[in-house]
């Protein structure tokens, strides 16, 4: 890497430059199933690494009397995170947050830095996300495993490159900016979603307006979209006009396959070809690409063909429940319960109908093995369907912010290539930080 100096974890803590790595408590001292709660202390799995951050919202947590009963894993801010078991590679900084401390699973280490005059923080972060980096880590851990597993003491040898300290800052201070504008991206639509949830869980769950109707409540929506709800419920519970239909009636639902992987005619094409595992990594319902392509012969194998821009896409098994709206023609694998919307009822009002159903849709799964939902138990759920008026009001209201969250995530997509072309060109020192700063800017 250029003519830095590269020094092993175990030199920089002899050094005193940082701290001796940790990872969370295992065996018989780690946290069970009994010990979890409410709210508390997060407990910090590799999964809760998500966009260089923590997610201190969703993750577990623990008590804070039985967490300091542990013996480590006391992880705080500014420290670097890395996750070194079966999921590899995952990084954050521990963001600014009002608890004591946030403990940590065996699955991830924390990096402590005790000389922020040697090293900077949000360097090594990029450093772990390097590919350089990661090569080794990988190849270490035996990352073409499921078991793929990296100790703290196998951890000591990895090595860390340490340019002049005003270097490490140049790079962090020009990666930053795009990593930050991801991250206002994904919070932006995590609050449009929020939004379009809400609104949907009022109109079409609770029933909202109509309730206000029955209750002599001022109204809450502009004068035009109130007059369109009922002013009291049916004998059934429902708006008073609605009517009960299945969602098998109001959509396409079609699944898919897998073109056989022996034949190499079918694979390396250009048609996007879908599995679960292209949600799994999504923090917005768009998806804009897939992993792997098929070819015009592999897509012959799939009796569900190329579905459309718009299809409403759900992974029924393994685990039942990731959810996206395809932004780009698509086949997909037979993990999915895939709906195109061609009638009354519109693919964002679809989404978030099934979003908010999901309840159900696991109590109509099956399986031994793992939970499934089949095409022929999902056809049959409810929906309330509301007047067409209402439907087109909603839909309106809700197309741009869709459209908001797409555009958000294609802007982040274009960031995340802007760095991840950049990162290791700037580890390597192929390129200088001043000729990097131009390119970043032509993007930002």
């Amino acid at each position: 890497m250029a003519e830095w100096p590269i020094y092993t974890v175990h030199q920089l803590v002899e050094l005193g430059v940082i701290e001796r790595p940790m990872d969370g408590n295992h065996g018989s001292i780690h946290p069970k199933a009994t010990d979890f709660v409410e709210s508390g202390i997060p407990f910090i799995m590799a999964s809760d690494l998500k966009g260089g951050r923590v997610d201190l919202v969703n993750c577990s947590f623990i008590s804070e009397e039985r967490a300091s009963q542990l013996s480590k894993g006391f992880s705080k801010p500014g420290d670097v995170l890395l996750s070194h078991k079966a999921t590899l590679g995952r990084t954050a900084i521990v963001q600014a947050n009002d608890f004591p401390f946030i403990m940590l699973t065996p699955q991830v280490t924390y990096y402590r830095i005790k000389d922020r005059k040697k090293l900077n923080n949000r360097f090594l972060k990029y450093y772990f996300n390097s590919r350089q980096f990661l090569d080794i880590f990988e190849a270490w851990a035996g990352g073409g495993s499921t078991r793929a597993y990296l100790g703290i003491t196998a951890q000591r040898g990895l090595p860390i490159p340490m340019p002049p300290i005003e270097v490490q800052i140049s790079i962090a201070e020009l990666i930053g900016p795009l990593d930050d504008k991801i991250e206002l991206n994904r919070r932006m639509n995590e609050t449009l979603e929020a939004t379009a949830r809400a609104i949907f869980k009022d109109w079409f769950v609770d029933f909202g307006p109509t309730r206000a109707k029955m209750d002599a409540r001022a109204p809450y929506l502009a004068a035009d979209v109130w007059s369109l709800f009922p002013n009291r419920l049916d004998e059934d519970g429902k708006p008073e006009g609605w009517t009960t239909s299945t969602i098998g009636e109001e959509v396409d639902v079609v699944g898919g396959s897998t073109p056989s992987t022996k034949e190499a005619a079918f694979w390396g094409g250009d048609i996007s070809w879908a599995t679960p595992k292209d949600l799994s990594s999504l923090s917005t319902p768009v998806l804009l690409s897939t992993e792997r392509q098929i070819t015009n012969a592999g897509l012959s194998q799939i009796s569900s063909g190329l579905l459309p821009v718009g299809t409403v896409l759900l992974s029924s098994r393994a685990p039942i429940g990731y959810m996206a709206i395809a932004q780009t023609p698509v086949a997909v694998n037979q993990g999915f319960i895939a709906m195109i919307c061609k009638k009354r009822l519109s693919n964002v009002f679809v989404w978030l109908w099934t979003q908010a159903n999901m309840e159900t849709v696991h109590q109509n799964a099956n399986g031994s093995t793992f939970q499934e939902i089949s095409k022929a138990n999902f056809r049959p759920i409810e929906v309330t369907v509301a007047t067409s008026d209402l439907l087109r009001t909603f839909d309106e209201s809700m197309r741009p912010l869709f459209n908001r969250i797409v555009s958000n995530e294609r802007e982040s997509r274009i960031l995340a290539t802007t760095r991840d072309l950049l990162l290791p060109k700037l580890m390597s020192g192929e390129v200088r930080v001043s000729n990097a700063d131009r390119i970043a800017g032509d993007t930002t």
